[in-house]
């Protein structure tokens, strides 16, 4: 009975933080002079107002999939990894780079290297703070963050003084993807009204349950999971926590690497120099944490994400500004961010004393220094 009313809260949880965001993004929109109702209104009417918008949900969906699955797998076992965008880059740089120099190869030998490609310098960037980690105990968080800002510039260079000229359209960007190495197929595009949408959504469906196996069902996931929980226990219990540590962080850098290949190949076509860190790693950590890690769970926010995002652009027809639009997400984000107080409140309107102690107990400092046990 206990493990049913975790799993009720456990979903309710992001969906009264997902509440909680869209009734103070309205309160903001009412203080600051617009009409709420008129601003969602607007925005839903706008993500879902064609089929071709419907299919650009799920073209912003799909490499927010893959980055919320890295990210929860490397959160899975202990670790935060922050480096999403710079793994992600990995895998849009190189994809683009292997697709331009095979313009005349046929697609089903251009479409499997270059996806690969990118998967593995997504997997390789991700491998270097990961050995770090479990040799020299050097915080993920640090080097992952440094490494986003690294990879950024290499990138940048790599277009700008690396890419060989025939494969430059403009200086710091490239030609536009022919169809033998772009993940868009005509039915799709005709499905959904002429959007971009690619395969790269079905490919993001297919790693939801192939990651959900792998965390699920088999031991490496076991092992992932359980070096996560208490690294001291799984050494003692005979597991490698180094090689778990660096094993996940590959396994996370990989599936970003894939969210920059979608983002490559079948959102833009091409490479282009990137100002900032690309979004979709800082988004895909909010995604995966809003759906508690788990693949049904990335899934549906991921949905709601790009829904937010497109319909954002349409409430400035309804005269809200960007900025407010905008807030909506971060909102969300906050509310998922306190989840105690969100579980705590569920506790006490249940009139449940024991899980409301619960609840405090977890929460508590002494606990959570127990828990956090120290560095591998």
């Amino acid at each position: 009975m206990n493990d049913r009313a975790e799993k009720i809260r456990n979903v309710l949880v992001p969906v009264i933080s997902v509440i909680l965001g869209f009734i103070l993004g309205g309160l903001l929109m009412l203080v600051t002079g617009y009409n709420p109702i008129q601003g969602y209104q607007a925005m839903f009417s706008s993500a879902f107002q064609s089929s071709m918008s419907v299919g650009e949900i799920l073209v912003g969906a799909a490499p927010l999939i893959f980055t919320a699955l890295g990210f929860s797998v490397a959160n899975s076992a202990g670790f935060f990894n922050i480096g999403l965008s710079g793994q992600a880059l990995c895998g849009w740089v190189a994809s683009i780079w292997v697709a331009l120099s095979m313009p005349d190869a046929p697609k089903l030998v251009v479409v499997p290297l270059a996806v690969l490609a990118g998967a593995v310098c997504g997997a390789i960037a991700a491998a270097i703070p990961g050995v770090l980690r479990a040799y020299f105990g050097t915080s993920e968080v640090i080097v992952t963050i440094m490494m986003n800002y690294v990879i950024l510039y290499v990138a940048n260079h790599i277009v700008n003084n690396v890419m060989d000229p025939s494969i430059i359209s403009n200086k710091g960007v490239t030609k536009i993807v022919g169809m033998n190495g772009s993940l868009r197929e005509p039915w799709l595009t005709n499905i959904f009204g002429g959007s971009r949408v690619n395969t790269g959504f079905i490919l993001a469906l297919v790693f939801l349950a192939l990651v959900w196996f792998l965390m699920k069902k088999t031991t490496l996931g076991f092992e992932i999971r359980s070096v996560g929980l208490n690294p001291f226990a799984s050494e003692y219990a005979g597991m490698s926590s180094k090689r778990t540590i660096i094993i996940s962080m590959i396994i996370s850098g990989f599936l970003a690497g894939l969210g920059g290949v979608v983002q490559g190949l079948g959102t833009f076509m091409n490479y282009f120099v990137q100002g900032s860190s690309i979004s979709i790693g800082f988004d895909g950590m909010a995604v995966s944490l809003l759906g508690n890690g788990g693949s049904i769970g990335i899934l549906l926010s991921a949905l709601l994400f790009s829904i937010l995002k497109l319909g954002g652009q349409g409430m400035q027809f309804a005269g809200v500004p960007s900025e407010l639009a905008n807030s909506v997400i971060p909102l969300i984000i906050f509310f998922v961010a306190i989840n105690y107080v969100v579980r705590y409140l569920l506790a006490k309107a249940s009139g449940n004393k024991k899980q409301t102690a619960i609840v405090e107990q977890m929460e508590s400092p002494e606990n959570k220094q127990d828990q956090k046990g120290g560095d591998i």
